[in-house]
């Protein structure tokens, strides 16, 4: 890094950003990957094995994509629950809305990059029958709402260029669309995420900002396509977002950003007039060897003692069921998770992004109306900074 860049950063460290605290323990569901298909369920994985490829050193290597079932299966679990107005927890649903299009692929021997959007149906080779009904009833439901995570996960300037380049990289991905899988992340870590290439200098990762605005345009398009409504919050691929990101978000009609769960800073609007939320519990039961109940609700209650909103991490693997059941134990332990914080706060509310940003942009929100006390919740006004932020992270 540049010493004027470093200059910069340390600017942006120190510099005091009003953000918001909550007398009243509110918490919101965020989860990534939605709709993006990965390993082709049994018949994927028996060919990928055959050309000579050992699966299950990591969880994500049976990373899938959900069905109608896994998907109605969380429906039911998320309506046993309620908060003191009486509503449901919602689960912010992030999607990715396209996929690899393996068949056009196909015909161009695998040297182009082809995309289907998810509102036209899944690739050559994938059977979901119901699912994007599933989504729907759970949205109808109120129980799910979509989110935008991108038009693709990866970024597709890095895996075009290294596709050209007709090497081990290009042959390892061709092996990998020969049997119906885009990618295994972590075993080609040189893809990216969608606004990031990781192969480029430091200060020039990020894409373009002209480029990113036509990503970020396509994917809102894809997703009006999918859902008839535009989306109001989005978390970035890989949690790889900067400024530029932002700025197309908001003129897309984007009013909530989501953050990783890396420095634990409260509620805040940037400069772009975008809500900025941090995730701060990360329930990922499927992925985490070292995963409790009791941990994720310490770091809740760590959380509501700042007065901050508990936001949960949870990404679609956790519900998979198809190669390996990662569903059954993950609603089981969601189910303890939603009783131990209902029964500890009597006075607790589940809130999805865009309803936070209606209590602090409105100083209430229409859609909690009908719940008596619902919208009654205090908003502390603070000046923080981002390295008192990473001061709490490490202590």
């Amino acid at each position: 890094m540049s010493f004027v860049r470093k200059l910069r950063q340390l600017g942006r460290d120190l510099l005091p950003v009003t953000g918001f605290h909550f007398t009243r323990p509110l918490v919101l569901f965020q989860s990534d990957d939605w709709g993006r298909v990965g390993l082709r369920d049994h018949e994927g994985l028996e060919q990928l094995q055959a050309a000579g490829l050992t699966l299950g050193d990591q969880p994500y290597d049976f990373y899938t994509l959900e069905t109608a079932e896994d998907v109605a299966a969380l429906n039911s679990t998320l309506k046993v629950h309620r908060d003191s107005g009486g509503r449901h927890p919602c689960l912010q649903m992030n999607f990715i809305v396209a996929n690899l299009d393996f068949a056009k692929m196909r015909a161009a021997d695998f040297r182009e990059i082809h995309l289907l959007a998810l509102a036209e149906g899944l690739p050559q080779g994938w059977r979901r029958p119901g699912l994007i009904e599933a989504y729907r009833e759970g949205i109808r439901d109120r129980v799910f709402h979509p989110a935008l995570h991108g038009t693709t996960h990866f970024c597709p300037l890095s895996m075009q260029r290294n596709l050209a380049g007709d090497g081990e990289r290009a042959h390892f991905m061709r092996m990998l669309w020969q049997a119906g899988t885009p990618y295994i992340f972590w075993r080609a870590p040189w893809i990216g995420y969608e606004y990031w290439d990781p192969e480029k200098p430091e200060d020039k990762r990020f894409l373009h900002v002209e480029t990113q605005r036509q990503l970020i345009g396509h994917s809102v398009g894809a997703f009006a396509a999918l859902f008839r409504m535009l989306p109001g919050s989005a978390c970035a691929p890989g949690y790889r977002a900067n400024g530029d990101t932002h700025n197309a978000w908001a003129q897309h009609g984007i009013r909530v950003a989501q953050n990783g769960p890396g420095a634990p800073a409260p509620p805040h609007f940037d400069r772009y007039g975008i809500l900025h939320i941090s995730r701060t519990v990360e329930f990922e039961p499927a992925v985490d060897p070292n995963f409790s109940v009791e941990r994720c609700v310490r770091r809740a209650e760590a959380a509501f003692a700042r007065g901050m909103p508990a936001v949960v991490c949870v990404h679609s693997i956790n519900f998979h069921s198809t190669v390996r059941d990662f569903r059954s134990a993950t609603l089981r332990v969601l189910d303890e998770f939603l009783v131990a914080l209902e029964s500890r706060y009597p006075d607790l509310l589940y809130l999805r992004d865009e309803e936070l940003y209606e209590l602090l942009t409105k100083g209430s929100c229409q859609t909690l109306s009908g719940n008596a006390g619902a919208t009654q919740v205090r908003v502390i006004r603070k000046k923080f900074t981002r390295a008192e932020t990473m001061a709490q992270r490490e202590a």
